[in-house]
């Protein structure tokens, strides 16, 4: 980062509405074969858009009130591709790598056998002006391309479809140029204008940005979704037996008297549909009497209990549907004390949490994030889930819950007063959204996630020192009214076994709150990139590393007040060190980072991108030497001229 289905769906298109010339955001072009106007739903231009606007997003690196590196940027033209680098004006994410999931501060995954083969670790949602039958999607990547693995459409009948899936993650060796990802889409023969996109950057060297989508399709005219909406749902009535029917023009003899008429059809009509089936489908019963054998209704109830426990969440709901003992084993409370429905965001509404509550009566860890786009979830199912089941939750994952609202955040302090974690990454980023007063309540927590939700200083000062056995902690970007000061003070104060403290991009922290952390000796893992922004932190750093033994990362990305001997003091301080982040730190000669590699041992990731006074291959020796990951990104040329 710089310091700076396949079945087309019959309707009738009205063309009148249909603009003669497109904007800039618009490329156009006649179909290959004319279409029969009573035959299809769509125009006969074939378009291409790039997105309009984000939807939503699960995280960005740029701040809400820069233009860096911000989910904006992703729209509109392309402003940097083909070129290749590390350009602000694009959209990058937080994290690179598998670095935070090897750090301190990192989660066990709830429920882990829903995990997917390669999951998802970020998203962006956004929206095109016209609505298309999606043919194609082109996504410029413009830096370490790779992390894109999976690509989805919400469709006009309010589903989410997959339109592609990578089968492996994207490899080291992809070159280092920008590329137009063209992946081979789904043909879904359904309108859309929303596009989603998942990506996984547990293999990636560095940040990944994208600089634009461009999507294209047979353009869709507004008038006549209702039309394509109705005969999808016309279609999707007729299943085998209804199909067969048809095909043999069934039609019931109905007769005046309806009180016969299932008794009529029964004697009548019935008989048409059984003759006409094949042979080879009549059924044959065997009367002779076989050996009894050893069936589901003999094996131990906790044997199959155990066997079940083993399942992710869609095959306990499949298994049930076999038979009356599976029904039993698989919908057993104890399958059910933890739930992770983030793998199945695109499946979760109203119904499943009902469907839910009746089975996790002993629910002890919940994740529900990116569940609730578009209101499939409610507030009021929320609420009413978290009353029923709530009670003895000790982990709650709420990150990017769009459903969320003040009631809900009331009902989970009143309820959830045995939390132990509880994370609202991304779920507000305006104070009157989200009332978070009932949080005070909560009293034992020991892990705390406000990463890019805002909170007020007063609530957050008083929920420190209601939960003296806070471990966890992250208040990234979490609002410029909250002084770092004040926070770094009242944590010396309250919460001195503080693991990990997580402060990247928030405000006001100098040299006086570096200096009061000096009292958690326990800390392991620190993030101040963005943050130090005063110009000289006396001695604070150094009292602070010294008190502070346990240190295994420690970011100080564009901290302006660091000094050779700071680094100095790192070096010499600092033996458990396992990540070190000095990006667009200045004025430090190599032979302080030479050092820092020399003293180490135990060093992993350096990052000294956007750092003077070393080049390229100097890099590149001292990796290979060190056997450490260094990062050296440079300003692209034209920010150099």
């Amino acid at each position: 980062m710089s310091s700076n289905s396949d079945d087309d769906v019959g309707a009738i298109v009205d063309f009148v509405g249909l603009r003669s010339c497109l904007d800039d955001s618009t490329i156009t072009e006649d179909l290959d074969t004319a279409v029969s106007l009573e035959e299809s739903p769509f125009s006969r231009y074939r378009i291409g858009q790039f997105a309009q606007g984000v939807i939503d997003f699960s995280s960005q690196y740029g701040s809400d009130y820069s233009i860096s590196y911000t989910a904006p940027n992703i729209t509109g033209r392309p402003t940097k591709y083909p070129l290749y680098g590390d350009f602000p004006e694009t959209y990058a994410m937080r994290v690179y790598g598998d670095w935070w999931d090897k750090a301190p501060s990192a989660m066990l995954e709830i429920q882990p056998q829903n995990i997917p083969k390669i999951p998802a670790q970020d998203f962006i949602v956004v929206h095109f002006e016209d609505y298309t039958v999606p043919d194609k999607i082109v996504i410029f990547e413009t830096f370490n391309p790779g992390a894109i693995i999976r690509i989805w459409a919400y469709t006009i009948i309010k589903t989410w479809v997959c339109l592609w899936e990578a089968t492996e993650k994207a490899s080291n060796s992809l070159p280092h140029e920008a590329r137009s990802f063209l992946p081979t889409i789904k043909n879904i023969g359904l309108p859309t204008r929303i596009i989603r996109l998942e990506f996984n950057h547990s293999d990636l060297n560095y940040f990944t940005e994208i600089d634009g989508i461009l999507l294209y399709g047979q353009n869709v005219s507004i008038r006549n979704l209702h039309q394509i909406v109705d005969q999808y749902y016309n279609r999707g009535k007729s299943g085998t037996i209804l199909s067969k029917l048809q095909s043999i023009q069934f039609r019931p003899d109905f007769r005046d008297d309806y009180k016969n008429q299932l008794q009529d059809f029964i004697s009548k009509d019935l008989n048409k549909f059984v003759t006409s089936l094949p042979n080879d489908n009549e059924i044959t019963i065997d009367n002779t009497k076989a050996e009894k054998q050893l069936d589901l209704n003999d094996m131990p109830f906790e044997i199959m209990l155990k066997v079940c426990s083993y399942l992710d969440l869609q095959s306990l709901f499949r298994m049930s549907l076999v038979c009356k003992t599976l029904y039993a084993v698989t919908t057993h409370p104890l399958l059910y004390r933890e739930l992770n429905l983030k793998p199945f965001w695109h499946l979760g509404s109203n119904e499943l949490l009902c469907t839910l509550a009746k089975r996790a009566t002993l629910l002890r860890k919940l994740d529900l994030s990116w569940c609730g786009l578009y209101n499939s979830i409610s507030p009021t199912e929320f609420k009413k889930f978290i009353q029923q089941c709530g009670d003895n939750l000790t982990h709650l994952v709420l990150n990017s819950c769009k459903f969320l609202n003040a009631s809900c955040i009331e009902t989970i302090g009143i309820v959830c007063d045995n939390l132990k974690e509880l994370s609202l990454r991304n779920c507000s980023t305006d104070p009157p959204l989200l009332n978070f007063s009932c949080l005070a309540n909560l009293k034992n927590l020991e892990r705390l996630d406000l990463f890019q939700t805002v909170i007020e200083m007063d609530l957050l000062l008083t929920m420190l020192e209601s939960n003296r056995k806070l471990k966890h902690l992250n208040l990234a970007f979490c609002g410029v009214n909250v002084s770092m000061d004040v926070v770094a003070e009242q944590i010396a104060t309250y919460n001195k076994q503080l693991i990990s403290l997580d402060m990247w991009k928030s405000h006001y922290l100098s040299a006086v709150g570096l200096q009061a952390l000096s009292n958690c000796h326990d800390l392991e893992e620190v993030d101040f990139g963005w943050c130090l922004r005063e110009a000289s932190l006396g001695d604070s750093l150094q009292n602070f590393i010294k008190s502070c033994p346990k240190l295994k990362k420690l970011f100080l990305a564009t901290a302006r007040g660091i000094t050779d001997s700071d680094v100095r003091n790192i070096a010499n301080i600092c033996p458990n060190l396992e990540q070190l982040d000095l990006m667009g730190v200045l004025g430090i000669p190599k032979d302080r980072y030479y050092e820092l590699l020399v003293k180490c041992s135990k060093l992993q990731l350096l990052d000294l991108s956007f750092c003077d006074n070393i080049d390229e291959f100097e890099v590149k020796q001292w990796s290979q030497i060190f056997k450490v990951n260094i990062k050296c990104s440079h300003v692209p040329m034209e920010y150099t001229n």
